[in-house]
């Protein structure tokens, strides 16, 4: 980067860093530190879920993901808007009511103190595993620019997240996720039209689009039902719906998010925004990736986009056999630049023969560069005795390579700005559920409040290493945007049912909702281990697992029902 990137990064993340510990610099209490004193307006709620959401792992992996399978992700997010409905209508009423720090207080109320520990075992297991993905991804731009091992950077992209957040709490990460989401939406809408200005000049963005979907890349709806499509309207509407209603009602980096509302209602219209803006936010994001596709349709796309990787292998015995790869790629791209234009020129004219002629003659080529990339792929995991995978260098690449000086601070800004909202949020509920749901309910139920908060920052300093930890085998993964919703789909289902019980199945006890969640849980790991269904499924099967098990249990082995208050 140039010395303008360097200062237009090192500005904005020192501009976000210490504008939260400003705001959130007076004395904390527990309230103040885990749930920013509930004092926060419905804008902050609604910018702190989707900057919580959407972390490096969205800007990064997300364009890449458009970029080799298209826009077909998009579908994942359309059970969001009823998922946030039902959490207004139920959820939100609840926690509020009960005053309490973490959804999982709830399930002692309802059940016992053996469900509650169940439940938030696994929410801190599958969060911070998660939360070493969201490192990771920052990692990959600090390796890629500065050339250091990937150990030191996670360390660093960790570590700084830590610090704000060990010193300013829930209110440090509430605040700097409105100044995150300001800049990232400026950042990525700068990148998009920087991509269609970088064009050639006799190509719009009205031809980019056209190109790109002949190209199978706008693929926005699939109606096909199908149980091993990961993508199609069906899988999002059903198996989205419950991952997402798990995931904003359960998971307490975003139960912590809407509970900092000062009311009720300010907690309802944060979520409600929330699902109203996400989709479009989501689409714009992947329409970045397309983009970014279609421009290397006209110009040289790198073999393997993974710079460091290559740099690397060019270091060793593969050294030849690597350049006779890129030849044989660059021979190929040459041309599939005349087929392109032809393409472009076809549709302009609107002839369908020739439409059909050109993308005949592009899926041929096509298969062809799949072909060269496996075997790029394949020498550089005999070099490195690794394996390998650049769908997360896509968009980064291009920024590095094609950004105009200045902006390409900006953008890595973003992303770095998007990982700690993410990460900063994470670590905060996970302190949360660490002290209030385990050292204080389980072994110290009457200690001083300063006793607790310390408790919490040591929770988050003990996090933020075991994160840093995970984020080291990050990379043997594939698309991080991929992974880190299957590693949800592995545990929300479950957790949902746990809450669904609670709150709809008033028959059922502790004992029988405990066991039923250990078996459903067993059922979905092994669904996943089988590849049984497509990971958006599991969702649903865990869910409905949870209460079937938990319902035969309870008609087997009944035990004193608790009325709940």
């Amino acid at each position: 980067m140039s010395y303008l990137d360097w200062i237009v990064l090192s500005l904005t993340l020192i501009f976000v860093v210490s504008y939260g510990i400003y705001r959130s610099r007076e004395k904390h209490t527990m309230d103040s530190f885990l749930l920013a004193g509930q004092s926060l307006p419905w804008y902050h709620v609604t910018l702190s879920l989707m900057a919580t959401q959407a972390s490096a792992i969205t800007f990064l992996s997300a364009p890449g993901q458009a970029y080799t399978d298209g826009m077909r992700f998009v579908q994942f997010y359309f059970g969001l808007p009823l998922a946030m409905v039902i959490l207004c209508i139920t959820f939100v009423p609840k926690f509020h009511k009960l005053k309490i720090f973490t959804a999982y207080e709830f399930l002692e109320t309802r059940f016992d103190l053996r469900t509650r520990g169940l439940t938030a075992f696994l929410f801190l297991l599958q969060r911070g595993l998660s939360t070493g993905l969201s490192i990771y991804a920052p990692s990959l731009i600090l390796s890629a620019i500065l050339g250091w091992d990937i150990t030191y950077t996670n360390i660093i992209s960790g570590g700084i997240v830590m610090l704000y957040t060990i010193s300013g709490g829930s209110q440090a990460v509430s605040h700097t996720h409105l100044q995150q989401m300001g800049i990232i939406t400026i950042g990525m809408v700068i990148a998009g039209v920087t991509v269609v200005k970088l064009l050639p000049e006799s190509i719009s963005f009205t031809d980019a689009l056209h190109v790109a979907g002949k190209m199978g890349k706008t693929n926005l709806i699939d109606f096909t039902f199908d149980l091993n499509n990961r993508y199609n309207v069906w899988s999002g509407l059903i198996g989205g719906f419950f991952l997402q209603l798990s995931y904003f009602g359960t998971d307490q980096s975003q139960v912590g998010r809407f509970l900092t509302g000062s009311s009720e209602g300010q907690s309802k219209l944060g979520l409600a925004m929330n699902g109203l803006l996400k989709i479009p936010m989501q689409f714009l994001i992947l329409l970045v990736g397309v983009l970014v596709f279609a421009f290397y349709q006209f110009t040289n796309p790198p073999l393997f986009f993974n710079r460091t990787a290559v740099e690397d292998v060019k270091k060793t015995m593969y050294a030849d056999e690597y350049a006779g790869l890129e030849k044989k790629h660059a021979d190929i791209q040459a041309g599939k630049h005349v087929q392109v234009m032809a393409l472009t020129d076809a549709v302009k004219r609107d002839d369908q023969p020739a439409i059909e002629q050109s993308r005949t003659v592009l899926a041929d080529i096509e298969a062809q560069v799949k072909e060269v990339r496996k075997e790029a792929t394949k020498l550089l995991s005999t070099a490195t005795g690794g394996e390998v995978n650049d769908v997360n260098y896509i968009f980064l690449r291009f920024v590095i390579d094609y950004l105009p000086k200045g902006l390409v601070g900006l953008l890595i800004a973003v992303i770095l700005l998007a990982s700690m909202g993410s990460v900063a949020a994470a670590y905060n509920s996970l302190a949360s559920c660490s002290v209030i749901d385990i050292y204080k309910r389980m072994y110290r139920k009457d200690s001083s409040t300063r006793n607790y908060l310390a408790a919490s920052r040591w929770a988050t300093f003990f996090w933020g290493v075991f994160c840093i930890f995970v984020a080291q085998y990050a990379s043997r993964l594939g698309s991080m945007i991929e992974a880190v919703n299957v590693l949800g789909s592995l545990f929300y289902g479950v957790i949902l049912g746990i809450f669904l019980v609670a709150f709809y199945f008033k028959s059922i006890g502790g004992r029988a909702v405990f066991w039923g969640a250990v078996i459903g849980e067993i059922f979905v790991v092994f669904s996943y281990w089988k590849d049984l269904t497509a990971f958006l499924w599991l969702n649903l099967i865990g869910c409905v697992l949870v209460i079937f098990f938990a319902a035969i249990i309870e008609k087997i082995w009944p035990e004193p029902k608790k009325v709940m208050a």
